[in-house]
């Protein structure tokens, strides 16, 4: 039985206890003349909490630890004694026996599996009744045993409540303990690589080629020199993108706020917004088949010699036309929420509608900028497909636009794609890639934070 017609049965359960509850509840105070501490919607709620929770927990703990269950009883059966000893064999095998059995695929493409579907069928018809009952099994035990304890004083909206609380806290712990777990796996990676390769040159290094073969005559850590990746990462994402995304995502929020009609407002904006919705993919496929090639003729017509089809500046333009909407809505929401009283104000002083902009309404909405801003160069310096499609992937430490570069989140890709070694430095390097850049937005989370608190005092 799957474990969603599980979770259906279970909420049909709950709703039946809630009724037979809010019942109980309104017979004490029908029989008994009593009054009741909290109304019967939370006797009701109680009752159903105490059936739904401890069965979905259950659900959640039989789904991980069933699937190897029936894979022991599977092995421990007379149809798995011809199977082959090389595990990757053997688990091919296992995998389409159970995929027939379940109904995921129509036949087996290696015979050696069809005898195997029969006992997987067994083993999983068995185990879905052991889950099934035992299921039953908690939510009667959880009903009855709250049934049983509602009384004309029971404090059932306190326990309800605090339930309800317990549960908000989890869900609020996810996304730190998310992130906390990231943290750790980088962190334990990036020390495994650092005992392989010196931090100091893998910080400070010049070259970047993890691949030995590509250079025989430099196999040490010395291969692994990021800075090339580092200022491509930084010219590319927070440099030429932010050239082009400030000041255009800016302007258009001023006119957007300032001087469009509200009918044009009204179309405009969520055109704007659309280009945030649009798959970077086709941002890179726009790049490498658009930009790149133009900005090369471009290139050649000045007089450049040998300008490469793959740049950093293709790559940083459409990076920087993508990410317009993150500065654009974020300052026009920003500008939008300064009090009206402060440009009545400066105009009633005899002050311009631009001077009014620069000098009462971009100063004050400046937290709301700043942090559009950052979030905007922290989505930049994490795009990969871009970067990928319009600017290569060789690590080039060069002030030339033209030039072609790579960035962090590209390596990172490159490095942990394939057949490799987790125990080589080169896929581990992928991880210390991860751990810088994660420390690099960070960092400019704490920046933004420190700046829009500051202006904001300011303001207030």
């Amino acid at each position: 039985m799957s474990p969603i017609i599980l979770l259906l049965l279970v909420l049909g359960l709950g709703l039946a206890g809630w009724l037979a509850a809010r019942a109980r509840a309104w017979s004490f105070r029908r029989d008994q003349n009593a009054r009741l501490v909290s109304l019967p919607n939370y006797h009701g709620w109680y009752v159903a909490l105490w059936i739904v929770l401890p069965v979905i927990l259950f659900i959640a703990v039989w789904s991980t630890i069933s699937p190897p269950l029936v894979t022991q009883s599977v092995l421990a059966s007379e149809a798995a004694a011809d199977l082959p000893e090389f595990d990757f064999q053997r688990q091919t095998l296992l995998k389409e026996a159970r995929a027939v059995a379940t109904g995921a695929a129509p036949a087996v493409f290696n015979q050696q599996a069809a005898g195997l579907v029969e006992p997987f069928r067994e083993a999983i018809g068995r185990y879905n009744m052991i889950g099934l009952v035992v299921t039953l099994l908690i939510a009667f035990l959880g009903g009855v045993w709250s049934f049983l304890r509602l009384k004309p004083d029971f404090t059932a909206r306190n326990r309800v409540e605090r339930t309800v609380m317990t549960i908000l806290l989890l869900a609020s712990l996810v996304a730190i303990l998310t992130t906390l777990g990231i943290l750790v796996s980088l962190v334990f990676e990036t020390i495994r690589f650092f005992g392989m390769v010196s931090p100091i040159d893998f910080l400070f290094g010049t070259f970047w080629s993890p691949d030995p073969m590509s250079n025989p005559e430099n196999p040490d850590g010395t291969r692994f020199g990021a800075i090339p990746l580092f200022w491509g990462t930084i010219f590319i994402g927070a440099i030429i993108a932010m050239i082009v995304a400030i000041p255009l995502g800016l302007m258009s929020a001023i006119y957007l706020t300032q001087y469009a009609h509200p009918r044009l407002r009204a179309w405009v904006k969520p055109a704007l917004e659309v280009l945030a919705g649009v798959p970077t993919v086709v941002y890179g496929y726009f790049a490498a088949l658009t930009v790149a090639p133009a900005i090369r003729d471009m290139a050649i017509s000045l007089g450049f010699s040998n300008p490469s089809s793959e740049s950093a500046l293709a790559a940083g333009l459409v990076m920087g036309v993508m990410i317009i909407p993150f500065v654009s809505s974020m300052a026009d929401d920003s500008i939008a929420a300064v009090p009206q009283a402060m440009r009545d104000g400066s105009l009633a002083m005899g002050a311009t509608t631009s001077e009014t902009i620069r000098q009462v309404l971009v100063p004050a909405a400046l937290p709301g900028i700043v942090a559009g801003v950052m979030l905007a160069i922290s989505r930049a310096i994490g795009e990969t497909m871009i970067v990928v499609m319009a600017a290569s992937t060789a690590a080039n430490l060069s002030a030339n636009p033209l030039d072609s570069m790579t960035t962090v989140t590209v390596q990172i890709v490159a490095m942990l794609t394939g057949e490799g070694s987790f125990d080589h430095p080169a896929t581990l390097s992928a991880f210390a890639l991860g751990f810088v850049l994660f420390l690099v937005t960070l960092g400019l989370n704490f920046i933004a934070l420190r700046v829009v608190k500051r202006f904001r005092e300011a303001y207030e």
